[in-house]
């Protein structure tokens, strides 16, 4: 970690709280090139106002990089001990070779004269978009004209949330992944942060709880507010609870009530077993071309967490209230603010459709779901109640009457295991902690014989 940046500190401390301004200070300290940037006077500033909507973020940062914080400074405490990372849910397990080397072969024919080639459509490849359309929504009535292929689901949500504009109303499940709170404050959305509550003031928060047998599930969604836009995720990030079709069909008959539309992230479809079930796709549900756009990933699919492919399905039959398709705005939005994603990793996407690819693929996510099963074993053995895991790499694991951070620096300092505190999920995260399968075996094996020791 660098040394302290007082510069930073000066220039930031009307706007930023202690906390934040020494975690970018020391993140400023260890960046050359953004030091270079710092060396004028305080004094020297330019008439542009802050965005307003930035200052109705909560406080700490964007819980991933405050964990990893937490994860430096345990570094420099333990510096001999051994790190297990279970937290930030990032792959582990090598790429399989037919898609690394199809990757490979593409990014080597581009230094030939046959087989370079420039800008592709923002689209995406019209044979990936097709593969997508006929693999993964196979008899879903998808087309291959309605997948957007994206750098990610993440950076998908920030486009659609573009779209959307600042008038929308928004709710999302809680506990919920940060992003869709996050981009909904940043586009104006939401409000300000209000302490008392743990909210901001206009979000709808869905409150998803264990009890009276909802499994994570929205607690009584028809007695919710309607809003314009309901972000949800299944299988779900952090509880790895996957909605059933009955409670799918609730949520797109909730829409269909409301003329809500419903951004559906599946990033994690590929981990659910119980098919008979659970829907790898809000599109197995039937209106939910009405109300609903999918917003997946390679990420955890292929472990292209680093490589960066995902796509969004944007429906022909969703409609604007005035009766215009939301596609060719969406449409509009890619092609003016994204130039594509690579075509190295598009190459790499197809193999993964492929027959070969896909079946290398899910033996990778049956490491993935066995880590899960030796992890979910330990934490039951050790009397704590244990959710998730089944239908996603996630387990969400229930220490009543704790605070979560105070359990996530209990299982760090004691077994030096990374995992992830519930409430940085939202207020419904709180007695929580989030384990990752994602992992290799040995990793897995030691960190339950660690928990063991630790409770």
């Amino acid at each position: 970690m660098g040394s302290f940046c007082p510069k930073l500190c000066m220039l930031c401390s009307a706007s930023f709280p202690p906390q934040t301004i020494q975690a970018m200070a020391r993140k400023s300290c260890n960046n050359s090139e953004f030091n270079n940037t710092m060396k004028y006077e305080v004094s020297q500033r330019t008439k542009v106002n802050r965005n307003a909507h930035m200052e109705n973020l909560r406080d700490h940062a964007y819980l991933f990089p405050e964990i990893c914080a937490k994860e430096t400074e345990h570094a420099k405490k333990y510096p001999h001990e051994k790190l297990i990372r279970l937290g930030i849910g990032d792959t582990t397990e090598p790429i399989p070779q037919v898609i690394g080397s199809a990757m490979a072969k593409y990014a080597q024919d581009l230094s030939t004269t046959e087989g370079y080639s420039g800008y592709g459509p923002e689209q995406g490849n019209q044979r990936l978009r097709e593969a997508i359309a006929e693999t993964i929504y196979k008899d879903m009535g998808i087309r291959g004209s309605e997948v957007f292929v994206s750098d990610g689901a993440q950076s998908d949500i920030a486009r659609l949330q573009m779209l959307f504009g600042s008038n929308v109303t928004v709710a999302v499940q809680d506990p919920s992944f940060p992003a869709y709170v996050d981009t909904s404050v940043i586009m104006g959305q939401g409000g300000k942060f209000l302490e008392e509550s743990g909210k901001h003031e206009k979000i709808v928060y869905m409150k998803c709880n264990s009890g009276n047998n909802n499994d994570f599930f929205p607690a009584d969604l028809a007695a919710m507010p309607r809003t314009d836009i309901i972000f949800f995720c299944s299988p779900n990030n952090p509880t790895g609870h996957a909605a059933s079709f009955p409670q799918l069909q609730q949520l797109v008959d909730f829409a269909r009530h409301n003329g809500s539309i419903i951004v559906y992230d599946s990033a994690y479809a590929a981990y659910i077993s119980d098919i008979q079930t659970v829907p790898t796709s809000i599109f197995q549900i039937p209106g939910a071309k009405q109300v609903a756009i999918e917003v997946s990933s390679f990420s955890k699919l292929a472990g292209f967490t680093g490589v960066r492919l995902g796509w969004t399905v944007v429906p022909e039959e969703l409609l604007y209230s005035n009766g215009l398709p939301l596609i060719k705005d969406f449409n509009r939005i890619v092609t003016t603010c994204f130039n594509g994603a690579s075509a190295i990793a598009q190459a790499g996407g197809l193999a993964c459709l492929s027959s070969t690819g896909y079946q290398s693929l899910r033996s990778i996510i049956k490491h993935y779901m066995e880590n899960a099963e030796i992890l979910a074993d330990t934490l039951t053995s050790l009397k704590l109640n244990v959710h998730g895991g089944k239908n996603a790499p996630y387990l969400w694991v229930h220490f009543p009457n704790s605070k979560s951070w105070d359990i996530f620096d209990h299982i760090l300092s004691k077994a030096h295991i990374l995992t992830v505190p519930g409430i940085g999920f939202g207020l419904g995260g709180e007695e929580y902690v989030r384990f990752s399968a994602f992992a290799s075996r040995e990793h897995v094996l030691e960190a339950c014989a660690r928990l063991r020791n630790c409770f």
